[in-house]
């Protein structure tokens, strides 16, 4: 086995971490900041995406629900990905753009933070929840790649990795929730 494409791929990674680390740094620290005033104030985060993205999501929701380093108090997230029936029934009965709109529709309350996770910018269905999620007077945050889509201009806070392979997006967005969890940990459990 050739080494050189794993070292290859290892310098790429990082690469696109500095770029992240450069660029989304006061833009993570604004998500953090708003997830943590949402969850301070009784609301909860809702989060969602497709493939790749619909297990981060379920990543995100975990490291609140359960912890990330902190020994706390659970907080209220959900991924809206994971509930089958949910999602066959709506993407049966009103097709698969809706799948998570209706979810927000049924679950979003004001002030509640609603994150998209889409590495192209342009998942459709994604796209819809964070509609829905603005006229539900929510916080949208999109959790993006490349030159984060058609969701860019439609959330409140934007995180765009600026790359165009995907695998190197999702590493980020993993790297992006880690820090984000942490920092709302901080913020809300800083003892």
């Amino acid at each position: 086995m050739d080494t050189s494409l794993i070292k290859q791929h290892m310098a790429r990674h990082q690469q696109v971490i500095e770029l992240v680390a450069l660029q989304l740094s006061p833009a993570i620290a604004e998500a953090a900041r708003l997830t943590a005033e949402a969850l301070a104030n009784g609301n909860k985060v809702l989060v969602m995406g497709n493939g790749g993205s619909a297990a981060d999501a379920q990543h995100l929701a975990a490291e609140l629900v359960g912890r990330f380093l902190r020994e706390r108090r659970a907080l209220p997230a959900i991924a809206l990905t994971t509930d089958t029936s949910i999602l066959t029934a709506v993407g049966n009965d009103y097709g698969f753009e809706q799948v998570f709109s209706r979810q927000v529709e049924a679950l979003a309350q004001p002030g509640d933070v609603v994150i998209g996770i889409s590495t192209s910018g342009n998942s459709p269905n994604v796209l819809a929840a964070l509609v829905a999620a603005r006229a539900a007077d929510c916080r949208t945050i999109g959790l993006l790649g490349r030159d984060g889509g058609s969701i860019a201009g439609q959330v409140d806070l934007a995180l765009v990795v600026p790359v165009q392979e995907t695998p190197h997006i999702q590493e980020s967005h993993v790297t992006i929730i880690h820090v984000l969890c942490d920092l709302v940990e901080r913020e809300l459990f800083n003892s």
